[in-house]
């Protein structure tokens, strides 16, 4: 899979200063889209390594730069995101192809992805290489009007006759997959594993509730 938040963090924080430029904690937050706190952490932790270090400028700022340790640090991040990224490409690409032969001996022949980030795109490639058709994608939050070679629609009402959907929603998996299941029984929401979807989670929130009652 990706990688963690933490070295994601950490290489963006490295690649954000890697110039030397003269950067203010706060011109770091809006280019890595973290918090104050954590881009002060990374900057300890940066110059506590030896990763990171500064030097004073005019009008009592600091410049900071990234150190030859610093640079191979950076480098070993991209290398173990880049190998990461594929590994999970691989995996995703494999279980939705796995999804879609399912499909296949099911006899369903035209789907609908739910979702148009990139996970869509893989299932498209999986889909290429299983012979399916896919018939469209919906996402409700999407302004495109077509992606991947497929028309995008915001409502499954806005397409026609389609066999099954497939979840390819990367931002909100589990309610992407409840929502569709108050409209379609279970057989005709194709979920892959990596999604990690709960199929009874209305269960056992209410078991949940019961419990804490009980107590």
């Amino acid at each position: 899979m990706p990688l963690d938040s933490k070295s994601n963090s950490e290489l963006e924080f490295l690649t954000a200063i890697e110039r030397g430029e003269v950067v203010t904690q706060m011109t770091l937050t809006k280019r890595i889209g973290v918090s104050i706190g954590l881009v002060n952490a990374l900057l300890k932790r940066g110059m506590h390594k030896g990763f990171v270090k500064s030097r004073k400028v005019p009008f009592k700022r600091y410049a900071y730069y990234v150190t030859p340790k610093g640079f191979s640090e950076k480098s070993r991040l991209v290398a173990e995101y880049l190998e990461k990224s594929l590994a999970f490409f691989g995996d995703a690409r494999s279980q939705y192809a796995e999804v879609f032969e399912r499909a296949r001996t099911a006899g369903m022949s035209r789907l609908v992805l739910v979702g148009c980030g990139e996970l869509a795109e893989i299932a498209v490639l999986a889909a290429w290489g299983e012979g399916v058709t896919l018939h469209a994608i919906v996402d409700p939050e999407t302004n495109q009007d077509q992606r991947y070679g497929l028309k995008v629609s915001r409502s499954l009402d806005e397409i026609g006759p389609f066999d099954a959907v497939v979840i390819t929603d990367s931002r909100a998996p589990q309610k992407a997959y409840e929502d569709m299941r108050e409209r379609f029984p279970e057989a005709q929401v194709l979920v892959p594993p990596l999604l990690k979807i709960t199929r009874d989670r209305a269960d056992l929130i209410a078991a949940a509730h019961e419990r804490e009652l009980s107590q």
